[in-house]
């Protein structure tokens, strides 16, 4: 099969059976995360371990990362996508057939953390660098949509039946196999020359300060693992915030709250692939300054209409800001350690952020300390983080 043309349409048949395969994978990672909420409540888990349903998810990509970019650049990127969606379907079948959540999530974490990296890597191989940012923001828009339905479906379902929930996702990750397998077959961009774990550690090491000693990557390394800490952390304020602020107690409100703030992301992200172009990456940094003063505000509303407007203007922030920077690190890193290294060192970053910041909930949460407090303080974290950020990087490259 031939390899599709670089430069080519936004809506090749490459680019359109990626943005399918990503959609119904993403929409039953959703899904997948309010149902096994919602079995743990059904199984009268104490609160906290419901955000260690995310530390058991990061965990994979955290110990995986020297490993999954290599996988990815070494095969067909479509073919690797295929293998990490196989992983996710034994994780959420094993959850439907009695395993513990933190476990069965766990073998799902292993397959995200395989997929990202091909996903996120196959847009520098099909489009180059002049519409890689609009590929971004398609790539996003499809998540985005997917992460709504998903959490809404995953709620409304879990409210229904948490075996009902968990058998529709199981389907969902077939579907998206079987979309794999309609992605053409690319080149392998780096093929592995040693099959060695300390080899594949050591090359991970020789990709992690390459990008390191870059500007350009550095920068988005660590401004993409602050947003995507931030945006894990979130999702599991809102499932303790929605009965406090909200006084509703059922499954499906702070799944459809959090597929609010993807609506947000969505405009966000239309609006950077208009507005931002790898040249000018800096006018994204004043709407990943506001996320946090956003999350701030947000801690103290008590009425859904105030909370839907104010989620969506998160996303919305959140969208405008993370995209650029995921394009940016993609080019520097197609240029230099290859896209598949790149974004499973950006994995590690982000994971590795996600860790700690979802963790200091789970430390505040089981220290007592009330959930409008909480999120008041995280806001005040992540404000305090990206402003960090944005004055480092204006101050050395003000273009």
């Amino acid at each position: 099969m031939t390899s599709p043309q670089i430069n080519g349409s936004l809506l090749s048949r490459g680019m359109v059976a990626v943005l399918v395969a990503q959609f119904l994978s993403a929409l039953a990672d959703n899904a997948l995360l309010f149902a096994s909420i919602a079995l743990l409540k059904s199984q009268h888990a104490p609160e906290w371990q419901m955000p260690l349903l995310q530390e058991a998810f990061v965990v994979a990509f955290i110990i995986l990362a020297p490993f999954v970019g290599p996988f990815a650049d070494a095969i067909p990127k479509g073919r690797a996508m295929l293998f990490a969606n196989g992983m996710k379907l034994l994780g959420a079948a094993a959850m439907l057939f009695g395993v513990h959540p933190l476990l069965a999530y766990n073998l799902v974490g292993i397959g995200a953390a395989a997929y990202s990296p091909a996903k996120y890597g196959i847009l520098s191989e099909l489009v180059g660098a002049d519409k890689l940012v609009k590929a971004n923001s398609l790539m996003e828009g499809s998540t985005i949509v997917a992460i709504l339905l998903g959490a809404v479906m995953g709620g409304l379902l879990a409210d229904w039946s948490v075996q009902g929930a968990l058998a529709a996702i199981v389907v969902c990750y077939l579907l998206a196999a079987f979309s794999n397998l309609l992605i053409p077959r690319l080149p392998a961009a780096h093929p592995v020359r040693q099959l060695s774990p300390v080899a594949l550690v050591k090359d991970f090491g020789v990709a992690m300060r390459t990008l390191l000693r870059n500007r350009d990557a550095r920068f988005s390394l660590l401004g993409t693992s602050v947003f995507w800490g931030a945006g894990s952390t979130l999702r599991f304020l809102l499932v303790a915030w929605v009965p406090v602020a909200l006084l509703i107690a059922n499954n499906h409100t702070p799944a459809t709250l959090s597929g609010v703030v993807a609506i947000g992301i969505a405009f966000g992200a239309a609006a950077a692939a208009k507005l931002v172009t790898l040249d000018s990456v800096n006018r994204a940094l004043p709407s990943g300054i506001a996320i946090g003063l956003l999350i701030m505000i947000f801690a103290q509303v008590t009425s859904m209409p105030t909370a839907v407007i104010m989620l969506v203007l998160i996303g919305a922030c959140g969208g405008f800001y993370v995209v650029p920077l995921n394009a940016l690190l993609q080019e520097r890193g197609h240029e230099t350690v290859g896209a598949g290294h790149a974004i499973a060192v950006q994995n590690f970053f982000e994971n590795l952020s996600m860790l700690l910041m979802v963790g200091f909930y789970v430390l505040m949460t089981k220290a007592g300390i009330s959930v409008v407090a909480a999120a008041t303080g995280f806001g005040a974290l992540v404000l305090t983080g990206i402003a960090l950020l944005a004055w480092w990087r204006v101050s050395k490259n003000p273009a």
